[in-house]
């Protein structure tokens, strides 16, 4: 069994992971941007249409936002590892619906991207879509309203020797499943 020693995950979260209020606010904004007019910011204290910015949750003392140590914390309860390295940036992007996450995953033993792309093919509630040919990789848009969490972009880390690092895309509907366990999960099935 592998063991993961260190997360860094950045996380790219849809408007509905702020609930329908802010999903209507991304539309609103995004038609009033177009005609030209100052957009309504409601929910969000700055625009959203066609801007991507930090979580809007509260910044903490240490510089993260609440939503940042929540993944952190998280991830070391379900990994049932209080010593797992975990960082993670939370951004606002301007989609509907599906959260993203860039995952880099750093492990004690090798693990080859073939070995890897293997493991994720057979794992229940998963898709892999990682075409480098026709650079198809997972998008928000196609996962959206599905159950299975997409992953492609696997790749090795060229930062890191012996095959001990890997870089994964994830895209999920975060309403039918959250965006910290889709993560987390992941990276447990490469386990």
């Amino acid at each position: 069994m592998l063991q993961v020693l260190r997360m860094v995950v950045s996380t790219y979260q849809a408007a509905s992971g702020a609930g329908a209020a802010a999903m209507e606010e991304l539309e609103l904004q995004t038609r009033e941007v177009l005609e030209g007019k100052r957009p309504t910011c409601n929910i969000f204290k700055q625009q959203y249409a066609f801007n991507l910015f930090s979580h809007n949750a509260p910044v903490l003392p240490n510089g993260y936002n609440e939503e940042e140590m929540k993944l952190v914390k998280e991830t070391r309860k379900i990994w049932n590892d209080k010593d797992v390295k975990v960082t993670a940036t939370c951004i606002r992007v301007p989609v509907m619906r599906a959260h993203a996450e860039s995952v880099n995953l750093q492990f004690a033993s090798p693990l080859d991207e073939n070995e890897a792309r293997d493991i994720l093919k057979k794992a229940p509630g998963v898709v892999v879509i990682d075409d480098r040919a026709s650079n198809r990789f997972p998008t928000p848009l196609e996962v959206s309203n599905k159950d299975d969490v997409a992953v492609g972009r696997i790749r090795q880390d060229e930062s890191q020797d012996g095959n001990h690092g890997l870089d994964i895309f994830v895209c999920g509907d975060q309403i039918r499943k959250g965006a910290a366990l889709n993560a987390v999960q992941i990276a447990e099935m490469l386990l």
